[in-house]
């Protein structure tokens, strides 16, 4: 009788020890503001690697092929975090990127000389434009600390990749969506309604005049229209 009560209390002891672990883990559930960007940011990342080889092997000018080695190099150490990040929140990763960013993978391996170069130009300014304004919405709105984090440390990189662009962009004669003064472009009024790169649904957030969503990556390969002084 004395042995089965002492189970009986061991029973109490594992069941109130259960408890408070489940509760902590449900508490730790990341909201779907964090659970869409880490799931957007990696798509940016499989995109954006891939987008540099192909540019450092199908690029005409040699500042193309540079900077798709660079974005290559930097998109790959940041997913290395993504992913980190996401396995510790039991956040499930895409392993593919969005129909949109492949598709403008296929049109890049249609295309060459010139005509590659500006089409890669465009569409990774297009898509950086919409990565940094998910990422500043990351940082404004998220909740999981971790999650915003990640974000505060990618946009640095996400916004110097833009300044490259541009520098690229006016060296080849490629127009360029409008910015702020700082050189970080301009919200469009989107940034809050769009929380996910390459989310769909979404108005053009690149100033400029842009007629098609651009997904991070470059989603459109519509040329953005020149900033008008």
């Amino acid at each position: 009788m004395l042995g089965i009560k002492r189970l009986g209390l061991l029973a109490a002891l594992v069941l109130v020890g259960v408890a408070p672990a489940a509760a902590a883990q449900a508490a730790a559930q990341p909201s779907t503001q964090d659970t869409q960007y880490l799931q957007a940011v990696h798509q940016v990342n499989l995109f954006e690697i891939t987008a540099g080889d192909l540019a450092q092997q199908k690029g005409h000018d040699q500042g193309v092929k540079d900077l798709g080695a660079m974005l290559k190099t930097d998109h790959t150490q940041l997913d290395q975090t993504v992913q980190q990040t996401a396995s510790q929140l039991g956040v499930e990763l895409p392993n593919e990127p969005s129909a949109d960013q492949q598709a403008v993978i296929d049109k890049l391996n249609n295309a060459s000389g010139a005509e590659f170069d500006r089409l890669w130009v465009t569409s990774e300014l297009a898509g950086h434009v919409q990565a940094i304004q998910a990422t500043q919405t990351e940082i404004s709105q998220g909740s999981e600390q971790s999650v915003v984090q990640l974000a505060q440390t990618a946009l640095p990189t996400l916004q110097a990749h833009y300044d490259e662009l541009v520098q690229l962009a006016n060296q080849l004669g490629i127009p360029v969506p409008q910015t702020s003064a700082s050189g970080t472009p301009s919200p469009g009024g989107t940034g809050t309604e769009s929380p996910a790169p390459g989310g769909t649904g979404t108005e053009s957030p690149a100033p400029g005049g842009n007629t098609e969503s651009p997904v991070p990556g470059g989603g459109t390969t519509e040329t953005p229209a020149p900033s008008e002084s």
